[in-house]
């Protein structure tokens, strides 16, 4: 059960891996060669999930700071986003540029080159304490690991934002402006009696198109200051909005010649249209 004993034998797996891909000529097997590259990624996943597992035991309070993960696109907060960068990080030090600009790999080698070899050096500690003292974690170690955990997170802000353009603070800001319009949103249609509280409990499909519905009125009607104010420029809203400011004009246009009667109507059979 020791995390240490479990992270020898995961290793002793990716280098058996490794030794049988240097040992094959992919030329002559291919299909052999790709079944080893798929153990190998399978492998190398599972010893990064042990290691972030000792990390969060032995270093609990030294890790180095995610809030970076935010500004991430949601599709890329995946559970083999490590893993992907490790490989991403061997592509690099091999010259092969993947997924980046060339300029931008060149500039990310140095990373790429300390990542490996850190990590390289956090396998050798390991396999060394796990086979004297698997059940503790001297400073030494814990240095070692301090320092690959410091390095992953720079590598990885580092090498998604030349991939994709990350967020920026103020996008974070309009997102939270969003997500506070919606909770608003949803309070009022409650307190209305457009929804009720057994539909948000029973997570009721029909809410995927009724709050964001109910939203976009009250973002212009109920809430003119917030994220859907129009009286900004739409570079300055969200990117979620943005692209839709002519059509939210003649929608909040249509609204305002709406009697309070007309508004309640509509909003109600805006909760129950497919």
């Amino acid at each position: 059960p020791r995390l240490l004993s479990q992270f020898f034998f995961a290793d002793e797996r990716v280098t058996q891996v490794v030794a049988e891909i240097n040992g094959l000529d992919a030329e002559l097997d291919p299909q052999q060669y790709l079944v080893l590259l798929n153990q190998l990624h399978l492998s190398q996943a599972h010893l990064l999930a042990i290691l972030e597992r000792i990390m969060e035991e032995c270093i609990p309070t030294q890790r180095h700071s995610r809030d970076y993960l935010v500004k991430f696109p949601e599709e890329l907060l995946v559970d083999n986003l490590g893993n992907h960068m490790l490989f991403a990080a061997e592509c690099l030090l091999a010259g092969t540029f993947l997924e980046v600009e060339e300029a931008d790999g060149a500039q990310l080698r140095p990373q790429a080159r300390n990542l490996l070899c850190s990590l390289e050096l956090v396998r050798t500690v390991l396999r060394e304490q796990s086979l004297s003292q698997p059940g503790s974690y001297p400073e030494p170690v814990r240095a070692v690991l301090v320092q690959f955990d410091r390095l992953f997170a720079e590598f990885e802000l580092s090498y998604v934002s030349s991939l994709v353009a990350v967020k920026s603070p103020e996008e974070i800001y309009r997102q939270q402006e969003i997500i506070v319009l919606f909770c608003e949103t949803v309070e009022r249609a409650l307190r209305l009696g457009y929804l009720t509280q057994e539909m948000i409990d029973g997570y009721e499909p029909l809410l995927m198109f009724t709050i964001p519905r109910l939203a976009i009125i009250s973002g212009l009607l109920i809430y003119p200051e917030g994220p859907l104010s129009l009286e900004q420029s739409p570079e300055q809203m969200s990117r979620v909005f943005s692209p839709f400011y002519n059509l939210l004009k003649k929608i909040r246009d249509l609204l305002r010649v709406l009697s309070e009667e007309e508004l309640c109507l509509l909003e109600r059979s805006l909760c129950t249209a497919e």
